[in-house]
């Protein structure tokens, strides 16, 4: 499906997977591994569709405080996505990022991260933006803290130097996010990035998100009257 216009970069906060699984009597577990399944598709979906960066919200900053067994599974998810799974996207010229801090992730983790990022490195079609062990306030601490040791003083700061200092600073500003579950709120979020974004929610569960679903929030996308202050 073609669009009159499409989002640059799409953030997704995908909402619901244990309450997807818990409606259905499954673990939550489960919810998880749908919901990563779903990302994927979506992922390519929206390459398909013109769109050239799509940035998921994987784990958060806050998500450390759940069950250890939890925690632990959705790291070894995202570990599998990028090993067993990224090749997909790879042929298609898709090129990885991570948004977040590597600081408490596993040390085979962070190996895969690098390793998956250096290798698609020259990739064009599109950009997939994992947000793993991210926090919105987090990222601007970490940005002031960077702009500290590099050595810049308080009047040379201004938003662009900010943004040279962010997670991923290649990564352009947010267009859209959606949000799935009915929850609407943006939960840290791309703090930075979205401060201009079109907010669109779904009520929907993530494992249940479609590809239908996502051209629905791109003709919405197509039909809202941008502003930027103006």
């Amino acid at each position: 499906m073609s669009f009159v216009t499409v989002p640059v970069h799409l953030g997704v906060i995908p909402d619901g997977n244990r309450r997807w699984a818990r409606s259905r009597n499954l673990p939550a577990l489960e919810g998880h591994r749908r919901g990563v399944d779903v990302a994927k598709k979506m992922a390519i979906a929206a390459f398909d569709r013109g769109i050239r960066y799509f940035t998921i919200f994987g784990f958060s900053t806050e998500n450390w405080q759940r069950a250890q067994e939890e925690v632990g599974y959705l790291m070894d998810l995202w570990y599998g996505l990028l090993i067993n799974e990224f090749g997909d996207l790879e042929k298609r010229g898709v090129r990885f990022r991570l948004l977040g801090s590597r600081d408490g992730l596993s040390k085979r983790l962070v190996k895969a991260i690098d390793d998956t990022e250096e290798r698609t490195r020259g990739n064009k079609h599109g950009t997939l933006g994992l947000c793993l062990n991210y926090g919105g306030r987090a990222e601007l601490a970490d940005a002031y803290r960077s702009l500290m040791r590099a050595g810049v003083t308080a009047d040379q700061v201004d938003p662009g130097m900010i943004e040279k200092h962010l997670y991923a600073s290649d990564i352009p500003p947010v267009d859209m996010v959606v949000r799935t579950s009915g929850e609407q709120r943006v939960s840290g979020f791309m703090l930075w990035r979205i401060a201009y974004a079109e907010l669109y929610f779904v009520k929907k569960h993530w494992p249940d998100f479609t590809v239908e679903e996502l051209d629905a929030a791109l003709a919405e996308y197509t039909n809202r009257h941008r502003r930027f202050g103006n």
